[in-house]
C-alpha cells in the first residue's frame, strides 16, 4: 500500500530572511539643560520621493512646540542616510543625546 504524498510548504521550512537596518533611517535627539532654560529636540527621517530619490526631513525646536522643518533632496536613499549620519555626529558633538522614546 502506498502512502499519500505530502505537499510541503517551502515557506514553513525556510522562512523568508529578514533584513535588519544597518543604518538608521530616523533619529530623534534632545538636549536638555535646565540651568540655561534649554529644552531642545532634533528629529530626522529619510523618506522616498516620487521621482526615485530620497528626502531627508529635519525637524527641530523647543520641546513641546511644532518647531521648524526642512526637506533636503538627495539622489538616493544611501546619500540621504549618509547625510543623516553626518548631521547626527555633529549634533552629538554639540551635546545632543539620543532619545529613548519617540
Amino acid at each position: 500500500m502506498e502512502r499519500p504524498k505530502r505537499h510541503r510548504n517551502p515557506k514553513s521550512i525556510h522562512p523568508a530572511p529578514v533584513q535588519l537596518a544597518l543604518f538608521p533611517e530616523h533619529v530623534s535627539l534632545c538636549r536638555i539643560r535646565p540651568e540655561l532654560n534649554e529644552w531642545r529636540y532634533y528629529r530626522m527621517e529619510v523618506w522616498p520621493d516620487l521621482f526615485g530619490g530620497a528626502l531627508l526631513m529635519r525637524q527641530w525646536g523647543r520641546i513641546g512646540t511644532g518647531g521648524c522643518q526642512r526637506f533636503d533632496m538627495h539622489d538616493d536613499a544611501g546619500a540621504a542616510v549618509n547625510a543623516l549620519a553626518a548631521i547626527t555626529r555633529a549634533k552629538t558633538k554639540r551635546g545632543y543625546c539620543h532619545r529613548t522614546t519617540d
